[in-house]
């Protein structure tokens, strides 16, 4: 019996939440982006609210016109492990960049983490779009790599990453202390990676995880960015505002799977959402409003030039027409370049209104009621726009705790999301068989072609 297919989501854990201004409420925690209690305390709400992952996000650069809450903050997997010890189910996701790590010290750390947490890990892989050029400057380069390079380098990455993962087969380790054999070496293998950037032997010096591999997460909606993920992506975040467009996306993206011989079900795309959630609307309006009102106007402005590039913004009020400022087309994030444009084309905002649209989640109606946010994640779920969401809270940790505590119930009442954890693996949560050691079953593969000669 095929199971019914259920919302997918994961909790984007940062600070006191994704709004520019929330470390500003009096009620907000000082010091959050580095207190591990909290962190844990937010992990802990997410799993109670039955979430697949809790996620952390990272920046190898930051400036003055970086978001506060990620100013001063820990680094991904060093938090994830602590995360591991303090939950029993929730998967647990960080980012690490291919072109600011190398392939071996990326395999063991995300390796680790899976050991740690039991087979709940999984790796954001992104290439590390830079709209100031500073991160480069960090990791002894003169100048950022080149989009369409990196998405090369990251094509690299992940095959030696997966490869190196695979070096011992699951029952390598056989320790039998009578013999004085500790491990099968038939069962150990090299994986002796040549290619135009990487040179890597392995084997690592960890095995298999209870899930096999961690999950690979992605982000990318460029081209390069979506040919990767189809081909190698198990979860694809994407942040898509318009309906009609996030359809486009979806099924462009899951149409690309066949070409890899994937099924549509190997690959879920979550997208982004920052609801504000609250008895009525006009509560919710209350929320935002306040929110907004705590924004100064020189740290919108500088939130506008960290998340967009090299414009000069000391010229302009929040209230200057976007359409006005010149925005150069950078070597950052290219999705984030088009989705601004299309914004401006489309909603003629102010820079005020602008920096809403680019923090904010999927729609405006997401303000509102448990009720109307409930029926929005619906319509976006049941009718080919996401497999899930990803759940960026503009305010931590009240508005996660609103979220699991109203949204969550209509949409199990609605039979949209799971009641329980039916597995203990992030692999299991979302539904994604556990992948065959590629060296085992090559091996398997060769008895086969043996015997039948």
């Amino acid at each position: 019996m095929t199971q019914k297919r259920q919302i997918h989501l994961s909790a984007y854990l940062v600070g006191t939440g994704i709004h520019v201004a929330s470390w500003r409420l009096p009620e907000a925690k000082r010091s959050a982006s580095i207190d591990l209690e909290y962190y844990k305390k937010l992990a802990q709400t997410a799993e109670r609210g039955k979430f697949d992952i809790a996620f952390i996000a990272d920046s190898l650069a930051v400036n003055e016109n970086s978001h506060p809450n990620i100013l001063n903050r820990f680094e991904p997997t060093t938090l994830l492990a602590a995360l591991a010890g303090a939950t029993s189910k929730i998967g647990l996701v960080a980012t690490a960049s291919t072109t600011y790590h190398e392939p071996y010290n990326l395999a063991r750390l995300f390796a680790s983490v899976d050991h740690i947490s039991g087979g709940r890990a999984g790796w954001n892989m992104v290439t590390t779009g830079d709209a100031t050029g500073e991160t480069g400057r960090n990791f002894s380069r003169e100048a950022h790599v080149d989009h369409d390079e990196r998405y090369l380098r990251a094509e690299e990455f992940i095959d030696v990453v997966q490869g190196l993962w695979d070096s011992w087969e699951d029952d390598a380790f056989v320790q039998d202390k009578e013999s004085g054999v500790y491990f099968d070496p038939q069962k150990m293998h090299r994986l002796n990676y040549k290619g135009r950037y990487y040179s890597v032997q392995g084997p690592l010096n960890i095995g298999r995880s209870r899930q096999g591999q961690p999950v690979i997460v992605q982000a990318g909606a460029s081209e390069p960015g979506q040919r990767l993920a189809a081909r190698t992506a198990e979860v694809v975040f994407s942040h898509v505002k318009d309906f009609a467009k996030a359809q486009e996306f979806y099924k462009s993206l899951k149409g690309k799977l066949a070409a890899y011989g994937r099924t549509p079900d190997q690959l879920h795309i979550l997208q982004g959402i920052s609801p504000i959630v609250a008895d009525t609307k006009e509560e919710a309006e209350a929320i935002q409003r306040r929110l907004d009102d705590l924004l100064l106007p020189e740290q919108g402005l500088r939130f506008l030039s960290g998340y967009l590039g090299k414009v000069d913004f000391s010229k302009y009020t929040l209230d200057t027409p976007a359409a006005e400022v010149e925005f150069p087309h950078d070597n950052g994030i290219q999705s984030h370049f088009e989705r601004m444009t299309e914004l401006i084309r489309k909603e003629n905002p102010t820079l005020r209104e602008l920096y809403a649209l680019l923090e904010g989640g999927v729609n405006r109606e997401l303000v509102g009621t448990p009720g109307q946010v409930a029926d929005v994640l619906e319509k976006w779920f049941t009718e080919g726009a996401a497999d899930g969401f990803m759940f960026v809270a503009p305010i931590l940790p009240e508005g996660l705790e609103d979220f699991v505590d109203k949204v969550i119930p209509i949409l199990q009442e609605r039979g949209l999301y799971r009641l329980d954890y039916e597995g203990d693996t992030l692999r299991e949560h979302l539904g994604l068989a556990r992948p065959a050691n590629r060296f085992a079953a090559k091996a398997r593969e060769g008895q086969l072609t043996r015997a039948e000669s």
